[in-house]
């Protein structure tokens, strides 16, 4: 299941991407949409909705980490509801 380069991985229960311009996977889990979205239970397809609608915001979230933790550019890292709510 994907969405503009956004993929659901069931295994992890979280949506991933690879921010642009680096190499390694960011993942966003479920329980980090419940925050966003005010669901109790946000599904696979609500979440990849959601994020490409506000792809920017999770971009912006994830170059805030990479950068901000010094990550190498093949690091993989993931992202809270915090991490994104602060470029909404």
């Amino acid at each position: 299941m994907s969405a503009e380069g956004l993929s659901w991985r069931a295994e992890i229960d979280a949506l991933v991407f690879r921010p642009t311009g680096h190499g390694g996977w960011c993942a966003v889990h479920r329980l980090a949409f419940r925050a966003l979205l005010g669901r109790r239970e946000p599904t696979p397809e609500d979440c990849l909705a959601y994020a490409a609608a506000h792809r920017g915001a999770f971009e912006a979230a994830a170059a805030g980490k990479i950068s901000g933790r010094g990550y190498g550019a093949a690091a993989s890292l993931h992202l809270t509801s915090r991490d994104i709510a602060r470029f909404l």
